[in-house]
């Protein structure tokens, strides 16, 4: 008679209360010079909502590949205009007289 066990029960019966190994960590993945990658340029609010948004827009870049850089910029871009533009049409100290704005008026 064998009262021996068989190697792949008693490997079995050894780790059963046992915890399982830890599940390696997915390695570092390898690094892609063409990812986007933050340029973490400081922004400086200016106190300005219209222009401070603008700039918080081109956060959005960073995390976009380069022909997504585009449309973000464009888009700030308009913004910027747009707020310049409004600068000019709120009333304000008139133009000094024999400045090219003032004879407009």
């Amino acid at each position: 008679m064998n009262d021996s066990v068989p190697e792949d029960e008693l490997r079995e019966a050894m780790t059963a209360g046992e915890p399982a190994p830890p599940a390696e960590a997915d390695p570092e993945p390898a690094y892609d010079p063409a990812a986007p990658a933050p340029l973490n340029v400081p922004r400086v609010p200016t106190g300005d909502p219209g222009v401070d948004a603008g700039l918080d827009r081109l956060a959005d870049a960073d995390h976009l590949a380069t022909d997504g850089h585009l449309e973000v910029y464009e888009d700030v871009h308009r913004g910027l205009r747009d707020a310049l533009t409004a600068l000019d049409v709120r009333p304000g100290v008139p133009a000094p007289a024999g400045h090219p704005a003032a004879a407009a008026q």
